[in-house]
């Protein structure tokens, strides 16, 4: 009876067990589904004030992955033309691409770069899905 007893309070501890490790993975699975708003944004850069521009971004772009709502900031150039730079910004939502606007650091990159962009082309997008590798 002590044995039987004993089995069942083992396989209930289990069956929990299993219930949380399902409840958690749901919840992960969740979090990484969780609608977030990315900022697409093409610039071409006047050759002469490309250095400069670069290390305006660069700037912003180190100090915007530490606000709250900034998931990744990435700064590229286009591989055949280095005037052309392409920015992949992702937040929590909107509203956190609207308070970066208004950061310090944005105001004087913006203040800074502005005329050193020939072309401006922003467009916010909604992910569809999101594929990359964990660290």
């Amino acid at each position: 009876m002590r044995k039987s007893v004993w089995i069942a309070a083992v396989v209930i501890g289990l069956l929990g067990s299993g219930a949380t490790l399902v409840s958690l993975s749901s919840q992960r699975v969740a979090a990484q589904s969780a609608p977030t708003y990315v900022n697409a944004v093409d610039l071409d850069i006047v050759p002469a004030e490309r250095e400069k521009f670069m290390a305006a971004i660069k700037e912003n772009g180190a100090a915007t992955v530490k606000e709250p709502g900034c998931r990744q900031f990435d700064i590229l150039v286009l591989a055949n033309d280095p005037n052309h730079v392409f920015l992949y910004e992702v937040y929590d939502n909107e509203a956190a691409l609207q308070a970066h606007r208004t950061t310090e650091h944005f105001k004087k990159y913006a203040a800074t770069t502005a005329n050193m962009v020939a072309k401006r082309d922003v467009r916010g997008m909604t992910p569809v899905a999101l594929n990359s590798k964990g660290h």
